[in-house]
């Protein structure tokens, strides 16, 4: 009897220091055959004088609403909060969860709990949401930028519908969905699903791939760069590219005094890229080796990837227009995939600047040990945005 009586103030004292620690358990319920979803949200805002009265689109993501007889939203089957632009780089890994430093939302999942996708043909996709598979009703609304939950909010602020549409969504596939603007003088927005394949391909271990979208609004480019926002960080890429641009790669190591372009991986036509913000159809993936440079050990590298896109007929070697240049008329826009720890002082002025694709992290034995990854470069804008997925690696032995 004593000792039921321990046990039960025992437990008592455990669960009132939970309580007054602040945890609180989540309940997750198996989807059975689930689809694979990842949103990001490429709506980018600026605030002046000519948009100031614009609802700001700052979002929420419900899937399969009930609504009220007023026709208000008051539950979901699926609900990402707080769903603000996305940053330039989505790692491999969701980065995002657990943190508490903002309650803005990168992407979705993001930091949300909920159920995720697993190592599907040796590719992590924890960033990716399980969502019931089938039919759905898909509504983003706008909501005011603060931190109160979507269903929390007063009445007059969760009103209004950015888009409301129906998507079909098959078990064990993976689907990237975008928000973004369709043309940039209606300023019509709307939607891009994007069934992804590269968890089916025949992809080498050994070998860097990355496949190229130009997902900016019709009309973006042509316009006069004074209706367009001026991302200083996107280089010549901010005023935007012509609708159909090649794509030259070099490949660049860092000796101690200064930077090498690769023998072989110097200014190399890797593929072309069109702009397209309504047929969501999966691009070609293209390819560079993990150890490009010869003298490495196989378990560590040190390059990292220029990239030009060029007007048709254009080449880096007669390109015409200085490395200081942001203006060109959208012809040329130089993009560099730096080595962690380089800066802007170490590329071009006017380049726009992403993370390596090479992931170089502590495996095993080794730290670092490099990795290929499976890349997607994503062109909204005047912004521009890498995606890396990784396969899962051996976690570092200390």
């Amino acid at each position: 009897m004593l000792r039921s009586r321990l046990q039960y103030i025992m437990t008592s004292a455990i669960v009132l220091m939970l309580l007054a620690s602040g945890c609180s358990k989540v309940e997750y319920k198996k989807i059975d055959n689930p689809a694979y979803l990842r949103v990001f949200n490429n709506l980018n805002y600026t605030i002046s004088l000519a948009n100031k009265d614009e609802p700001v689109p700052f979002l929420t993501m419900l899937v399969d609403p009930q609504m009220d007889k007023d026709g208000m939203p008051v539950s979901a089957a699926v609900k990402g909060d707080f769903l603000d632009q996305r940053e330039p780089y989505a790692p491999p890994y969701p980065s995002h969860a657990g943190t508490s430093t903002s309650y803005k939302n990168p992407e979705y999942p993001g930091k949300e709990n909920v159920l995720v996708g697993p190592v599907l043909n040796g590719f992590d996709l924890s960033s990716w949401a399980q969502i019931p598979s089938g039919k759905h009703r898909v509504v983003f609304m706008f909501r005011p930028v603060n931190n109160t939950p979507f269903f929390d909010l007063e009445p007059r602020l969760k009103k209004t519908i950015l888009i409301d549409t129906t998507l079909t969504l098959d078990a064990k596939e993976v689907y990237t969905l975008h928000v973004l603007q369709k043309d940039f003088i209606t300023k019509k927005n709307g939607i891009y699903l994007r069934q992804e394949n590269f968890h089916k391909l025949p992809l080498s271990d050994s070998m860097v791939y990355v496949n190229f979208y130009n997902m900016s609004a019709k009309g973006f480019q042509e316009a006069d760069n004074s209706l367009k926002a001026g991302y200083k960080k996107s280089g010549a890429l901010q005023n935007g590219i012509k609708d159909n641009m090649n794509i030259f790669y070099t490949l660049v190591k860092d000796e101690p005094a200064d930077k090498v372009f690769l023998p072989g991986y110097t200014q190399k036509f890797l593929g072309t890229i069109t702009r397209n913000a309504e047929a969501p159809v999966v691009t070609q993936y293209y390819s560079f080796p993990l150890f490009a440079d010869g003298a490495s050990d196989g378990i560590h590298t040190t390059i990292w990837q220029h990239l030009d896109f060029m007007a048709p007929g254009m080449h880096p070697a007669n390109n015409p227009y200085y490395t200081f240049q942001y203006d060109t008329d959208g012809n040329w826009a130089p993009v560099e995939c730096l080595l962690a720890g380089k800066t802007a002082l170490q590329s071009r002025p006017n380049s726009a600047l992403l993370p390596n694709m090479i992931v170089n992290i502590p495996s095993g034995i080794y730290n670092p040990r490099s990795f290929a990854t499976v890349n997607t470069i994503e062109i909204v804008n005047g912004n521009i945005y890498l995606t890396t997925v990784q396969r899962k690696y051996a976690p570092p032995i200390y």
